[in-house]
């Protein structure tokens, strides 16, 4: 746990803890005062209204949407089923702001609805509200999905043959069994729209402000540091209280259930009921996940010729100090090294989480663990600069700054995925080992590692899709010569102008194409023991 607890101590905790000092001191002196008279800012209390309702509005229709196809892949089979499942999972991989850019391509000015109705629903709530249910339908198709493939339908049949109806049944038998998962795939979506920057800040525009968005306003624009300081502080103790609730719903889904092979619990769809959700599934997916991508990437070829695409090549001396394109090559760099952290940080501190003997305190950090996800990127991005501008620390010109905030974002994924595999490993394959004499090196090495290498991959490859992709924190440290692909499309499409539209849709569409490839690595590599999410 040392090299762990170090980590997030001095890369997370420490970050965190300036930006907000640095806020609540004025000459030396702590204005906790100055809490209250934020809170209570009219502007700041729409902005918490505004943060709270859209998210709860966004978790309902995700939930709405995706149930049923949560229905239609743990109980149906169909021909593509596989295939489709990545499609579905496609969107929670891409970083947001590809997903912003992809409704902007659909609903924006020059849309696709511009030009077949005149309609365009940019900087309006609906346009946001998709792009949650977009980048979330995963979640919930997978969490759910996952758990009902494995309940056993003979107790749902059992229920049907005593004279239940259909929705009867499902809603005394199914339902309970399934209220643990449902719970806790809306608690993430809650606490991913809660948290919403990159697909705000980009439909948004003006007129819609997440707490997050108003922290980099408040950051950035402004320089109210004492303002951002306490929202920072708000957010973090409402991402406290969410993760809270979440711990709970988990331990309540790891309760006993009467659990089958998810292969025999699916079959071909029988009667019109079953064809026409499966029907509406795919048109949902069709419409909803499918589409934006495709505008995105149809948008992105308007220029003859592959315009867009090759004027990447060309560094415009005024958005860039180098050719946008080196924007990829610098990306795939952090990504590759924020990985590399990540698996060592990660695999570490599940390692020690999976051990049967780990004391409560080395529990509480798994909660800990799940922080980054939730605590403001903008906050530590900001932190950063402050935090690490002295010697031996002094990082504001290194190009290790990005690697490290995008390895906070992903080392979560990796104990995640690796955990579940590791406290399935028998203990006494690792006692026979050391009893025969291996060191405890050696009996990682022979024992657990051939055991997990999977799992190592799976975590990886989503630690790799997660550092590829985050904003938050990358765009206050991404230097100017050396900006990654997230912060190179929000640069694109903050300046007007069709030339830096149609680059912004290009770069999205390379960093789609790149996160696509990792996830059908990942599904290649999925096995049901490497756990959903």
């Amino acid at each position: 746990m040392a090299l762990p607890v170090a980590f997030f101590a001095l890369f997370f905790a420490w970050p965190v803890a300036a930006i907000v000092a640095r806020g609540l001191k004025v000459d030396g002196a702590w204005q906790l005062g100055r809490t209250a008279d934020v809170v209570t800012r009219p502007d700041i209390r729409h902005v918490l209204w505004f943060t709270t309702w859209q998210a709860l509005a966004s978790t309902g229709l995700t939930l709405l949407l995706a149930l049923p196809a949560g229905y239609v892949f743990a109980r149906l089979d169909f021909p593509g089923k596989q295939v489709l499942r990545a499609v579905v999972t496609v969107p929670f991989v891409l970083p947001t702001v590809v997903a912003g850019s992809a409704f902007l391509a659909l609903v924006g000015h020059g849309g696709l609805l511009d030009d077949l109705w005149g309609v365009r629903l940019d900087t309006t709530v609906w346009a946001i509200l998709l792009a949650h249910v977009f980048f979330n339908y995963a979640v919930v198709v997978r969490t759910v999905g996952g758990l009902w493939s494995q309940l056993d339908p003979r107790q749902e049949e059992a229920a049907r043959m005593l004279g239940a109806s259909p929705l009867g049944a499902w809603r005394r038998v199914t339902l309970p069994a399934l209220a643990p998962a449902v719970a806790a795939a809306a608690l993430m979506v809650f606490l991913f729209t809660f948290t919403s920057f990159g697909i705000v800040q980009i439909l948004g525009g003006p007129t819609f402000s997440t707490l997050e968005v108003e922290i980099y306003r408040q950051t950035s624009e402004v320089f109210d540091l004492s303002a951002a300081a306490v929202l920072t502080l708000v957010q973090f103790v409402a991402v406290g209280l969410i993760l809270a609730v979440h711990a709970w719903t988990v331990r309540r889904r790891e309760t006993a259930l009467r659990l089958v092979d998810p292969k025999t619990a699916a079959r071909r769809p029988r009667g019109a009921g079953q064809w026409a959700l499966l029907a509406g599934v795919l048109v949902t997916i069709a419409l909803l996940l499918v589409l934006p991508l495709a505008v995105l990437v149809r948008r992105s070829l308007d220029a003859p010729g592959l315009g867009y695409y090759r004027a990447l090549t060309n560094p415009d001396g005024g958005t860039f100090l180098v050719a946008p394109a080196h924007a990829v090559w610098t990306s795939l760099q952090y990504a590759v090294a924020a990985t590399a952290v990540a698996v060592v940080i990660g695999g570490l501190a599940a390692a020690a989480l999976a051990r049967r003997d780990a004391g409560r305190l080395v529990r509480g950090f798994d909660a800990l663990l799940m922080l980054p996800l939730g605590v403001s990127a903008v906050t530590v991005g900001f932190g950063f600069l402050i935090a690490l501008d002295k010697p031996p620390l002094d990082l504001r010109q290194s190009w290790i700054l990005v690697p490290l905030a995008q390895a906070l974002v992903g080392a979560p994924f990796v104990v995640r995925t690796m955990l579940p595999v590791l406290r399935a490993v028998d203990v006494r394959l690792r006692e026979a080992a050391a009893v025969l004499g291996a060191s405890p090196w050696r009996v990682w090495r022979e024992v657990d590692l051939p055991l997990v290498r999977r799992a190592l991959l799976v975590a990886a490859g989503f630690a790799f899709a997660v550092s590829l992709g985050e904003f938050g924190a990358t765009v206050f440290i991404a230097r100017p010569d050396n900006p990654t692909l997230p912060v190179a499309v929000a640069r694109l499409l903050s300046r007007p102008g069709d030339l830096n539209y149609g680059q912004a849709m290009a770069l999205s569409t390379i960093l789609m194409v790149v996160c696509a490839a990792a996830l059908l690595f990942l599904e290649r590599l999925r096995t049901d023991r490497t756990g959903e999410f």
